[in-house]
């Protein structure tokens, strides 16, 4: 009947938030699948798939040559994994509950943690997916080598953390308009599938065309990862500053929009939509 209310610490705060996170973050790696090992397995296939199709088309258009000096599906593959971890991102971010959805209305949720633990339950999945794969190729096919590992990682992440920036604006921005916000959200997404520069080597690209997807930060995190992963490949028109202030920038833009769309939420636009 008579309970003592435990004090609120900073530390006893972080912590608390920090499990309501990881908890957040298991709900949504399994939103997707009851099964969480059947909705990885279906991510790896779908990775696979999309390795494959780009493989016969550099092979079919003749693509070959113009790829980095080294293992050729590493080369498919390096750029594939940044575009699905920066994509799946993006759309998880976007997707996640906002300030209407019936999940704020438990009193420790609220929407930095829906954006934390959808950005982290989509890197988790995809990290996992390109490990599982590399190691599949590794171990059954060709032995790979990466020059530096760490570096590679980082670009991963960053590509990563982009994403989650763009999908953080896309979700505040939801609730006003979300049909066009959805098809907006989409065309990006489908404009990535050749304005990452996955498919093209940024050193062998000419200056009027390179114009054209340097704007992308997705673009400079892939070129640059590449610089990381093989050891014949130098990145001289693409940078990772440039992506890291981009992604800072959209980050504070994405939480100002969300904290005013926050404050404005109404209960009907959740019924409404």
């Amino acid at each position: 009947m008579f309970q003592s209310a435990p004090r609120r610490t900073p530390t006893r705060t972080a912590f608390g938030m920090l499990e309501l996170v990881f908890h957040a973050s298991v709900r949504n790696v399994r939103k997707n699948h009851g099964n969480p090992v059947i909705g990885l397995l279906l991510n790896i296939v779908q990775t696979v798939m999309l390795v494959a199709v780009f493989f016969l088309m550099f092979s079919l258009l003749g693509m070959r040559g113009s790829a980095i000096r080294g293992d050729f599906l590493l080369y498919v593959m390096s750029g594939i994994f940044m575009f699905m971890t920066h994509v799946k991102s993006l759309g998880a971010v976007a997707g996640c509950d906002g300030p209407t959805s019936a999940m704020m209305k438990h009193a420790p949720m609220n929407t930095f943690v829906a954006i934390t633990s959808a950005a982290l339950a989509a890197l988790y999945t995809q990290v996992l997916s390109a490990t599982v794969v590399l190691y599949i190729y590794h171990a059954a096919f060709v032995p790979i080598s990466i020059h530096d590992l760490p570096g590679a990682l980082g670009m991963l992440i960053l590509s990563w953390s982009s994403g989650a920036a763009i999908g953080t604006i896309v979700l505040a921005m939801k609730p006003w308009a979300p049909d066009a916000v959805g098809i907006i959200s989409q065309l990006y997404q489908r404009a990535n599938m050749i304005a990452s520069g996955k498919m093209f080597v940024a050193n062998t690209m000419p200056t009027h065309k390179l114009s054209m997807f340097d704007w992308n930060p997705l673009f400079h995190t892939i070129d640059q990862g590449r610089g990381f992963i093989f050891l014949n490949y130098h990145p001289h028109y693409s940078n990772y500053m440039y992506p890291i202030k981009v992604t800072l920038v959209l980050f504070v833009i994405g939480l100002m929009l969300e904290s005013f769309t926050r404050k404005h939420a109404s209960v009907s636009w959740g019924a409404k939509h």
